[in-house]
């Protein structure tokens, strides 16, 4: 299964899964639920998830290192204030969020799962090559903020 490693970018992924939570809802009709507030709810969440990727990129763009998360080598700096503060992985967690908002605005039931898939999915195949590459590049500073911060939150 390495060969998924780093090779899908994760707006794609976000795309697949928030096309699949749409199928899924729209095929198992069963599992629709009344939310109260849902719009609201997901409203706060769509907006959540941006602004919480957003100020990962610009983060990034201020350390002047990539953003490019398939090649996690080309990182030249290793950034740990601002956001990075709370969450290794601030654009992955937005783009969770974001989905959340989707599930939310769903209401189904069915589409929920499809959430931790997604977390694994980016863990696995995204998260963890990354921390490998970081690792690699800049050694105990890394671990050492591997262990002050979470990898989602």
């Amino acid at each position: 299964m390495n060969f998924l490693e780093l090779k899908v970018p994760p707006v794609v992924v976000v795309l697949v899964t928030a096309l699949a939570m749409w199928l899924v809802a729209l095929f198992l009709p069963s599992g629709a639920v009344v939310l109260p507030a849902r719009i609201l709810f997901a409203v706060i969440l769509a907006i959540l998830g941006p602004v919480t990727s957003i100020l990962g990129v610009v983060a990034f763009r201020r350390a002047r290192t990539t953003v490019n998360p398939t090649k996690p080598e080309a990182t030249s700096s290793l950034v740990t204030s601002g956001v990075y503060m709370l969450t290794r992985n601030p654009m992955y967690l937005g783009f969770l969020l974001i989905l959340s908002g989707w599930a939310v605005f769903l209401a189904n039931l069915a589409v929920f799962p499809l959430l931790p898939i997604f977390v694994f999915y980016m863990n696995r195949f995204q998260i963890q090559p990354e921390e490998k590459a970081l690792t690699t590049l800049f050694g105990q500073g890394f671990v050492r903020y591997t262990y002050s911060v979470r990898r989602w939150i």
